[in-house]
């Protein structure tokens, strides 16, 4: 049987074929100037070196990650409708070219395609997934969507705060409506099918269950109708749908900041360009600060213009990449609800702040691009509206991130925020010298001092008073670091905050007592920087981070261990960029080592003792390091009882992004949200793994009103995982009096 037949074409018919051919003109018309609107904000952005290549690993990255959803992890009913409606664009365009050709010939199919069983089986059900999902999905917004008369918190609490709700529910209406015409059709073509095949006798008709699976059931219902009926409703059908994709076109052109629409397609490109080739998320190291060219800026030594502009302090001064992130950002809000500032009531939310600096760049890149081609009032392509001054951007916000990393970890299109939120700084502290007025109190002692304490570089050494061993000290008591198994870093919390000293000193035990050799830098050692960079003083980063570079270099320094998360990061994944290049673990990445080589071994486990972890955002979510914690305290006998948050979902304590120096004067302390949490646990003691979460959550503590005696009653105390285990661990029989560990 033929696919279709050339018959007398109908008036109707003719004027649904100009219809249809008249809608999709326009349709693709205004579709494609949508995406040259796009391309071209784009290209207002700054050069950025290496998101290209290598060709293979990024496509290899990008289909992994995008055919295997793997940002939607622990949802696997949102995980799973979202893939069949994604899919459902690609398989389902093809129903959309055979509708053009129903429109005229009721019986038209596809060549090749039409009727292989496999493709009509994958068509069928991939139609059939993708309007179960995009219901389940409207129902999902519809139920969490905030409402008029909720209270702020309340609507806050929301993702969709702040989304553009009519255009979410016109493009999932305008999905619902393609598929259930998709649906229409293949029971109109089999009733068609079955018709033919009664009329012709013909037994070898498509007119069954293999060609039609999951559509005959209905479509031999309507089979009983006319056929000149069955030939108006597929002509009419297949209208719609075409009628209703270039309706989608022509919304969605019009309106190239309309993410929800357009990620569909930007999304690809921004998975394939992402900081990480090889996959991951934007986090560990921040982004280098970037010159004219896109490649990474030596403050130090390279020379600048005068007209030379640093960090993001103008929509032009965004690279390329920074303006597809926000372009391509679908407004799921996941990155907004896992926020710790907007959580607590602070003005930033990950999401608003991208779509503010998605507005600016579509009203902006007009401008700019008239004065690159000489069009405009001027031929300086930038315009230099400052993003802060001009209140696209709040100072409130900007200054509010910890740099926690968890919207980059939870974006389902590989948007890097913490990277934007840096540059951003940077702009206002090296061009603007604007920053939170504690921070200048931090940036001098970095600079004099060589620590954000303040406190003199003499008494690095105080930690250490009182204690049973000697403490080496590189240039002092050993000439190099050749001669111990390890340098241990003791940064500056570890070194002069009361608190953190704990955790230096029994981390000198536990090495001791291992028979681990190991030596310090003493007055020699300064600030990593990180504070310094995450705040924007790059200028300040980079002239700590040469001066350690060169001291652990001259020191002959090859393995550090480290207490500090945020010293752990830089050190390790900072570092290297400025020729630094070590050995750099976390102590409880060592101690777990020590103990499986029995030079350590837990000598106390009979005493019942439970803790809740927290996860550092700079030791987890930055660098994956979620065990060795964990399995520290286990075989130490110690019982760990997880709060709700934890690994990679864990909540921030509040100190990074140079937080640890700024007051939290709006909304709730971070810090005491995590430790309500953890109190709630109902553990003894809450255990750290980084001496700013140690400050951070004690001081949660003591502002938890949860105790029964007022704030910070009888509620449990805040250690390190060190501090933990130094009564519990002894020397191994194998714990030799020095030797490489």
């Amino acid at each position: 049987m033929p696919a279709y037949t050339v018959g007398p074409v109908s008036g109707v018919q003719l004027a649904c074929l100009v219809v249809v051919v008249v809608a999709t003109v326009i349709g693709v018309g205004v579709f494609a100037r949508g995406v040259a609107r796009i391309v071209a904000t784009i290209r207002i952005g700054t050069p950025l070196a290496g998101r290209w290549r290598p060709v293979g690993t990024r496509l290899a990255t990008a289909a992994r990650e995008i055919v295997g959803h793997t940002r939607f992890a622990g949802r696997p009913g949102v995980t799973a409708a979202h893939w069949a409606v994604m899919v459902s664009f690609p398989v389902l365009v093809f129903t959309l070219a055979a509708g053009y050709g129903q429109v005229v010939f009721p019986r038209f199919t596809l060549p090749l395609l039409g009727h292989l069983a496999p493709w009509e089986w994958l068509t069928e059900a991939i139609a059939w997934a993708s309007a179960v999902g995009i219901v389940g999905l409207v129902v999902r917004r519809q139920l969490i969507r905030p409402r008029a008369g909720q209270d702020e918190a309340r609507r806050r609490a929301s993702r969709f705060f702040g989304s553009n709700q009519p255009q979410a529910l016109f493009v999932e209406a305008t999905v619902l409506l393609v598929v259930v015409a998709v649906l229409v059709l293949r029971g109109l073509e089999y009733a068609l099918a079955a018709q033919d095949a009664l009329a012709a006798q013909d037994g070898s008709s498509v007119a069954s269950g293999w060609h039609f699976p999951l559509t005959a059931w209905y479509g031999a219902v309507w089979a009983g109708a006319p056929t000149t009926t069955l030939e108006a409703w597929v002509i009419a059908v297949a209208t719609v749908k075409v009628l209703v994709s270039m309706a989608w076109f022509v919304v969605v052109g019009r309106q190239p900041t309309m993410g929800v629409a357009w990620h569909r397609f930007l999304a690809l490109v921004n998975v394939y360009a992402r900081r990480e080739a090889a996959g991951g998320p934007a986090l560990g190291p921040a982004v280098p600060l970037r010159g004219p060219s896109g490649t990474p800026l030596d403050l130090l030594h390279d020379e600048l213009p005068d007209e030379a502009r640093l960090g993001i302090g103008a929509i032009e001064d965004m690279p390329w990449k920074g303006l597809l992130d926000v372009a391509t950002c679908t407004e799921c809000g996941r990155c907004q609800a896992v926020c710790p500032a907007w959580a607590t009531g602070k003005p930033l939310s990950p999401k608003l702040l991208t779509l503010a600096l998605r507005d600016q760049a579509a009203t902006v890149a007009p401008f700019a691009q008239a004065a690159r081609a000489g069009t405009g009032p001027t031929d300086d392509p930038h315009l230099g509206i400052d993003l802060l001054a001009s209140g696209v951007i709040d100072p409130d916000a900007l200054w509010a991130c910890t740099t926690c990393g968890a919207c980059v970890q939870e974006c389902p299109v590989d948007i890097e925020h913490v990277d934007t939120i840096v540059d951003l700084r940077r702009a206002q502290v090296l061009m603007s010298s604007a920053f939170p007025r504690e921070l200048g109190k931090a940036f001098t002692g970095m600079e004099r001092a060589g620590n954000p304490w303040n406190t003199p570089a003499r008494r690095r050494m105080d930690w250490a008073a009182g204690l049973p061993f000697d403490v080496p000290v590189i240039g002092q008591d050993v000439a190099s670091a050749a001669e111990v198994d390890w340098l241990f870093w003791v940064g500056c919390a570890g070194a002069f905050d009361d608190r953190a000293r704990g955790t230096t000193r029994a981390l000198a035990a536990l090495l001791h007592t291992a028979g681990v050799s190991f030596a310090v830098l003493g007055q020699a050692e300064r600030c990593t920087g990180d504070a310094a960079r995450r705040a924007g003083n790059e200028l300040l980063y980079q002239t700590l981070a040469a001066g350690n570079v060169a001291t652990l270099d001259e020191a002959g320094v090859r393995r550090i261990v480290v207490t500090c998360a945020h010293c752990f990061n830089t050190l390790a994944n900072e570092y290297p960029d400025l020729g630094g290049r070590y050995e750099v673990v976390h102590h409880t990445q060592l101690l777990r080592t020590l103990l499986d080589e029995g030079r350590l071994v837990p000598v106390d486990t009979a005493a019942d003792l439970q803790v809740t972890y927290h996860d550092p955002c700079y030791l987890g979510r930055h660098n994956r390091v979620y065990a060795p914690p964990r399995e520290l305290l286990a075989l130490a006998g110690i019982e760990v009882t997880e709060m709700p948050r934890t690994g990679e979902n864990a909540f921030c304590c509040g100190a990074g992004g140079a937080r640890m120096w700024m007051e939290e004067s709006i909304g709730t302390r971070i810090g005491t949200v995590r430790a309500d949490e953890a109190i709630a646990t109902g553990a003894a003691a809450i255990a750290t793994a980084c001496p700013f979460c140690t400050v951070m959550l004690s001081d949660g503590v003591a502002s938890s009103r949860s105790g029964a005696a007022g704030p910070g009653a009888g509620l449990p105390p805040v250690a390190d995982i060190a501090v933990l285990l130094a009564d519990r661990l002894g020397p191994g029989a194998s714990a030799p009096s020095s030797s490489g560990a």
